[in-house]
């Protein structure tokens, strides 16, 4: 993200937009208190909002679905798989396209699609057509957080860009919450059906506003579509070991959540618990935990270092793991708790450790990030449901524990590495 905080004009890497923190008054982008601030935080927010209500609409509803087209599990997990696979494949390319095209144009259309298809979704004849629209969806979807963060890094100023950027996620959060919330109560009473045509309702709303909200872009500049340069930048990130690294820590972080609110709704369900569908949809509001666990991830990372923080980070899913498979809905709610704290702590310090360490093409640094982050979520919505059908609640939890195993093993080489690397270069007489 373009903050610069040097006296004289500077030209970040991922924005043409050059940044003069000594000239202030010169600035014409947004800030706090300014022309278009409020509008611009408003209307990110319902984008996000949005597009993570649409993104994972089904998931609380798997039970209702698995009944109605009488499939397992796993098969019904492919409702959530297939959006955020989709999401995973396209947000690169989103990304490209915004770069020529502009950001609130990708982002307008990718809602506009997003939102018809939400419409259609309720009228999925069989499993294979809802899959095929999830995937649609998905697609769609990846214009969203491809093009929201370059949108904010070219129009808002240096010292504002962090608090606008957290509004955009808190809208992600809101709407990943509040969309499993509102589909658990509704499909209650009128049937997952109706459910998803609710949100459908809400996220074409939502896409409304934010058309008429957003301030056009000012300081935008298009570029041309260069495939050889977007190969290069990707390709010089994938060689950075850090960067790998990190990559594969969302991904198993999010393998852990993909899998455990997939599955969750089905273990609820049953005994000897047999919650009906408005509570078992309420369970999301857990979500709040990890707005929390999220926004301290900072001050942990001060504390105890990104390694320190990405173990705690590890050892506090794992519990919450271990404590989950107790047949005490106390416990389960206390594991998922942990889960969820653990989960969105690490991909805090995860996802902060990208654009920290990637020098230039943040851009696609983030968008790779993100690659890897839904593909976790894919594999491990489709693990996990997997795993439940083959051995209960147990068979989930063991995919997810073998996910934190491979993020402390990631941690723990990369920690090794780096000693490696400090001990080179230390000079041979302090040896």
């Amino acid at each position: 993200m373009p903050a610069s905080t040097e006296a004289s004009t500077t030209m970040d890497a991922d924005s043409a937009v050059p940044t003069d923190s000594a000239s202030p008054v010169h600035d014409t982008r947004m800030a706090p208190g300014g022309p278009g601030y409020r509008r611009m935080s408003f209307a990110l927010f319902l984008a996000g909002t949005a597009t993570f209500a649409l993104l994972y609409s089904t998931q609380a509803l798997l039970p209702l679905i698995s009944g109605e087209f009488g499939v397992t599990a796993s098969d019904a997990s492919w409702t959530v798989a297939a959006a955020t696979g989709a999401l995973a494949l396209f947000v690169l390319p989103m990304s490209a396209l915004s770069e020529r095209y502009g950001r609130r144009t990708v982002m307008t259309a990718s809602l506009v699609v997003a939102v018809t298809v939400g419409m259609l979704v309720p009228f999925a004849p069989s499993l294979p057509a809802l899959v095929a629209l999830r995937a649609l969806q998905g697609a769609a979807l990846a214009g969203l957080p491809a093009s929201a963060t370059a949108y904010l890094a070219e129009e808002v100023r240096p010292r504002a860009l962090v608090t606008a950027i957290g509004l955009f996620v808190a809208g992600n959060s809101v709407g990943g919450m509040s969309g499993r919330v509102i589909t658990g109560w509704v499909a209650q009473e009128w049937g997952w059906r109706v459910a998803l045509g609710v949100i459908g309702a809400i996220a074409v709303a939502c896409a409304v506003a934010f058309r008429l909200l957003l301030p056009a872009p000012k300081h935008f500049r298009p570029g041309s579509l260069r495939p050889r340069v977007l190969a290069r930048t990707v390709r010089d990130h994938l060689a950075n070991p850090l960067l790998r690294r990190l990559y594969a820590i969302g991904a198993l972080f999010m393998t852990v959540f993909g899998g455990v609110y997939t599955v969750i709704g089905y273990r609820l369900a049953e005994e000897p618990f047999s919650l009906p569908q408005g509570i078992v949809g309420s369970i999301f509001l857990i979500y709040l935990v990890g707005t929390v666990s999220a926004s301290t991830a900072g001050r942990l990372m001060g504390r105890l270092g990104r390694r320190g923080a990405l173990y705690l980070a590890g050892g506090t899913t794992a519990t919450g793991l271990v404590l989950s498979i107790a047949d005490s809905l106390p416990l389960v709610l206390l594991g998922l708790i942990l889960i969820t704290a653990g989960f969105f702590a690490g991909h805090a310090v995860a996802s902060s450790a990208v654009s920290k360490t990637a020098i230039t093409g943040r851009a696609q640094a983030s968008a790779l990030y993100q690659s890897a982050y839904y593909v976790g979520s894919s594999a491990g919505s489709t693990a996990g449901a997997v795993a439940f059908h083959a051995g209960g609640w147990a068979g989930t939890v063991g995919v997810g524990l073998l996910a934190v195993l491979g993020v402390v093993t990631i941690t723990v080489f990369g920690s090794r590495a780096a000693a490696r690397g400090a001990a080179r270069r230390r000079p041979m007489g302090t040896r």
